[in-house]
């Protein structure tokens, strides 16, 4: 399933809601790209000094995949709706 996110919060809630999907705990995943359980809270919680490449090894070990595209014209109030 697609999702459109705009802010490293929204990012972050698309993240932990895949690691939950996947039935991994934050150290699991963590454990899967050698990074400490805190590290991945941070990400989850959209911490805005998250590394591109903390961000990229976190995408692939959960089998996502970044897409880059120009915005729709939806407003922001749409896309806060799905979080």
């Amino acid at each position: 399933m697609e999702q459109i996110t705009r802010t490293p919060t929204q990012l972050g809630a698309v993240l932990r809601r895949r690691r939950k999907a996947l039935g991994l705990s934050q150290a699991d995943l963590g454990q899967r790209i050698n990074l400490r359980q805190a590290t991945v809270s941070a990400v989850e919680s959209g911490e805005v000094d998250t590394k591109l490449t903390t961000l990229m090894d976190t995408l692939a070990a959960l089998n996502l995949e970044l897409v880059v595209r120009p915005r729709s014209s939806g407003g922001d109030g749409d896309i806060e709706a799905m979080f």
